[in-house]
């Protein structure tokens, strides 16, 4: 596919690999913190990528003026927008769903070959999650 036809792509299909992508950097990271009990790295990583933890970073973007371009707010729409019939076991619906436009602009931004960007936005989103701890 071409960049055009990923803006193309329905929100929950961004979001599948928006999911996948942003695990792979958060198990990286998690790695890199020396951890290696199977135990440890799941509950470490579930304080990255659980449902609730993804919404409160994208809330978190979107409180700052100009952090997403025009692009990512239409993208991270979509992904919010898009109806699902899963829901997450630990989320309400409003949770979940804006978790979901986290994933597809996460989704999109590799996609559509924005590397620096997507690690950009996930190196700041580690940083938000380890300042809270």
């Amino acid at each position: 596919m071409t960049e055009k036809n990923w803006k193309l792509l329905n929100g929950l299909a961004l979001a599948y690999m928006g999911d996948g992508i942003y695990e792979v950097y958060v198990r990286n990271h998690v790695m890199q913190k020396g951890l290696t009990k199977p135990n440890q790295l799941h509950a470490t990583a579930t304080k990255f990528v659980s449902a609730k933890a993804q919404a409160r970073l994208m809330q978190q973007m979107l409180e700052q003026e100009n952090f997403l371009n025009e692009e990512e707010l239409e993208i991270y729409k979509r992904g919010r927008n898009s109806k699902s019939h899963t829901v997450a076991k630990n989320a309400d619906v409003g949770t979940y769903r804006i978790a979901t436009g986290f994933e597809a602009l996460m989704g999109y931004l590799y996609l559509s070959g924005q590397q620096a960007r997507l690690e950009e936005l996930i190196n700041w989103c580690l940083q938000q999650v380890e300042g809270e701890q």
